[in-house]
């Protein structure tokens, strides 16, 4: 599985993607990113999160999934 980060979590993560293994939960590859990105934490609250396409809440299962997409608030005008 791959996690996607956008607009300002991308700039806390310091990457646009990467490997996310395999974890049961949404809740738990988040958590394994902020592991790996201590900067990500502060952000994910104000975050949407798509799971292959879908929108998912932190208790949604990945089992089968193949991307995560994590999306902060956009602004624009």
């Amino acid at each position: 599985m791959r996690i996607h980060y956008f607009a300002a979590a991308r700039a806390a993560a310091g990457v646009s993607e990467e490997a996310a293994g395999e974890h049961a939960t949404l809740e738990l590859v988040l958590a394994d990113a902020c592991q790996r990105h201590p900067e990500l934490e502060p952000i994910l609250p104000r975050c949407s999160f798509l799971v292959d396409g879908m929108r998912a809440e932190l208790d949604a299962s990945l089992a089968g999934a193949e991307r995560v997409d994590v999306l902060p608030p956009f602004a624009g005008g």
